[in-house]
């Protein structure tokens, strides 16, 4: 797994929100690095509405960030307030996180974070 995480004691949701992304840019190979970062922010928007927060916000429609959006909310509600004690504030800062390390690749070609990451995850 990327390093960049190491320091998390949740780095085991780090690690399943990436093997998710990864799977996503797979499926859509025309999934860049720009359309990832939006579905990362719509996705914390979406697992806000579900435990009842952000009702207001809408969420992003796009075909391609639907995958990213879901495979997030559906680890959030199987992780928040479970055994280790995730709490959604956390888990929005984990996906902020793993926004920033989407953004800091960026630069180096449109799907870069996903060259990054694939070679590190299953």
């Amino acid at each position: 797994m990327a390093n960049h995480f190491s320091d998390d004691k949740h780095m085991d949701v780090c690690r399943e929100i990436e093997i998710g992304l990864k799977r996503q840019y797979e499926i859509h190979p025309d999934l860049t690095d720009g359309l990832c970062s939006l579905a990362l922010d719509n996705a914390k928007i979406a697992i806000k509405q579900k435990f009842g927060y952000a009702l207001n916000e809408s969420v992003l429609s796009a075909e391609e960030a639907q995958g990213i959006i879901a495979w997030c909310v559906e680890l959030g509600q199987e992780r928040i307030g479970k055994g280790d004690e995730l709490t959604l504030k956390e888990y929005v800062a984990l996906l902020d996180k793993i926004k920033r390390s989407v953004v800091r690749h960026n630069p180096d070609g449109s799907r870069a974070y996903y060259e990054f990451v694939r070679n590190f995850l299953p």
